[in-house]
């Protein structure tokens, strides 16, 4: 474990001691346009608690391994016999609970990977989103008259691994097989298809986790190649019968394997059985750490999908804590503080979550941001997503600018920092405050509903030194994305049945 240096210490018992608070006023040289508006006008940034937190974070090494979870009593009846999915419950950690900071020398030197890890994200998306508009994944697929290959080498496209950092900022633990084995697996709605590595593996990257094993698994059976489900991949192949998978996600990194049924456990030991999920024999690029991927997007090969959920939610806590919260199907009614926005669906891809976002306020009155920069069109370009897999929210350069000039506008009065840093333009320097009071941002939705972010949502540590920027980055690719470090503390509800997405504040 990294010690604390007498110097940081002694900073550090400064800034708690310290209780000063700043008044900022809008600057009166923006040209930014605002509206008046009644929201909150103020947040306050509890400065030396997240200074608190990176200092944890980079020190952190876990105590032990999560105990194997037996279901001795698991109920064994399957989605497709009409099993309702209430109680069904998972657990959801940061990376840094399985995979620790501590390698890192600093918390500079952590953000510095997870922005890496995070540009990897969105290249992934866009680059996906692209291929899918353009039906080239479909060229992955080998002649069809090929109804027998000799191996998974023969689903393999020609692609060159990703950055081996890993993937994924918050993982689940979710049990496989029977007996029921847990496994780590990073939680995605931006992917359909559920996936772990499998023995026996051609390349498989290091993971927690011991390897899945097939012929160790009761439950585990093949799918034929004309199932639905292997009919429903986007890339498939058929060797003895048996359908064959490929998922790849745009930056190089794939999977390659066995389509097939296995039983999936849920916190409580409930069970269900039949879960069509990938076996992985060939897996490489940004997955590193966890045994693989829980697909929540909107497709139809999705997890949500196959436990015909109605509802799912989760919360993600702080990413520099060591807190845990949960992934729930069939999530309870959300509470009257919740915020909802319209769930919008592409007609071209069903796997991304797009949400009806209409503008952004700062300070309590409404930036200047053309609507059409945040809308779906017909051929599936444009839109906002909203996803767990990126962390800085991406928006459309032009709203970036005008969001980043109208917070500039209204804090004329906090010390920024000299340069910016990383994909951050806009920095201030808190080394001497214990607290700041900070302009409020809020997403403000088809409807007119608005989601107020907490300040430590928006204005996070890059340093341990009170180093602290806007966590909002441009992008100059479809979709704009609203990330983790925004969703932050919100449980956030994917209301399927009633196609609404809501957001409620402090349900971890």
């Amino acid at each position: 474990m990294k010690q604390i240096s007498s110097t940081l210490f002694f900073f550090f018992l400064f800034l708690v001691s310290s209780t000063v608070l700043l008044f900022p006023q809008p600057s009166t040289s923006s040209r930014t346009t605002l509206i008046p508006s009644t929201a909150t006008l103020y947040a306050t940034l509890n400065v030396s608690h997240s200074l608190l937190n990176t200092f944890k974070v980079v020190s952190f090494q876990p105590s032990s391994q999560p105990q194997l979870l037996q279901d001795e009593e698991g109920l064994g009846r399957g989605f497709d016999k009409g099993w309702p999915t209430s109680s069904l419950s998972i657990s959801i950690q940061p990376r840094h609970t399985l995979y620790p900071a501590a390698r890192h020398e600093s918390y500079a030197s952590l953000l510095s990977a997870r922005l890496a890890r995070d540009a990897g994200r969105v290249r992934s998306i866009s680059l996906r989103l692209a291929m899918k508009l353009s039906n080239t994944m479909h060229s992955l697929l080998y002649p069809s008259s090929s109804s027998e290959v000799a191996s998974t080498d023969s689903l393999s496209s020609p692609v060159v691994s990703g950055v081996s950092q890993g993937s994924g900022e918050y993982f689940s633990r979710l049990s496989i097989g029977n007996p029921p084995r847990p496994y780590f697996m990073v939680l995605d709605t931006g992917s359909d298809v559920t996936w772990l590595q499998c023995q026996p593996c051609s390349d498989c990257y290091s993971q927690t986790d011991p390897i899945y094993d097939p012929s160790a698994s009761s439950s585990y059976s093949a799918l034929s190649c004309n199932t639905p489900q292997c009919g429903s991949l986007e890339v498939s192949a058929c060797r003895s019968g048996s359908c064959l998978y490929q998922v790849s996600y745009g930056d190089g990194s794939f999977t390659v394997g066995d389509f097939v049924r296995e039983t999936l456990t849920f916190d409580g030991s409930r069970r269900v059985d039949g879960v069509a999920i990938g076996c992985g024999h060939d897996n490489e690029g940004l997955f590193t750490g966890s045994a693989g991927l829980l697909g929540l997007g909107g497709g139809g090969l999705s997890l949500p999908a196959q436990l015909n959920s109605r509802s799912f939610s989760y919360c993600l806590v702080n990413r520099d804590s060591t807190d845990s919260s949960t992934l729930d199907f069939e999530s309870d009614p959300v509470g009257a503080d919740s915020v909802f926005a319209p769930l919008h669906k592409s007609s071209k891809v069903d796997t991304f979550y797009y949400v009806g976002l209409q503008g952004m306020n700062v300070g309590g009155s409404e930036v200047s941001i053309q609507p059409s920069l945040f809308q779906l069109d017909d051929s599936g370009n444009g839109g906002v997503i909203v996803d767990s897999g990126t962390a800085i929210t991406r928006l459309q350069t032009q709203a970036y600018e005008s969001l980043r000039d109208a917070f500039v506008s209204r804090t004329g009065s906090l010390k920024r920092a000299t340069s910016s840093i990383s994909l951050f333009d806009t920095c201030y320097d808190f080394s001497s405050l214990s607290r700041v009071r900070v302009p409020t941002v809020s997403f403000r939705f088809e409807g007119g509903r608005e989601w107020t972010l907490p300040a430590e949502n928006y204005l996070i540590p890059v340093d341990s030194q009170g180093t602290f920027c806007f966590a909002f980055a441009p992008t100059s690719s479809s979709p704009s994305i609203i990330g983790n470090v925004q969703q932050q503390g919100t449980r956030v509800t994917y209301d399927l049945s009633n196609s609404r997405v809501g957001f409620t504040p402090g349900q971890c």
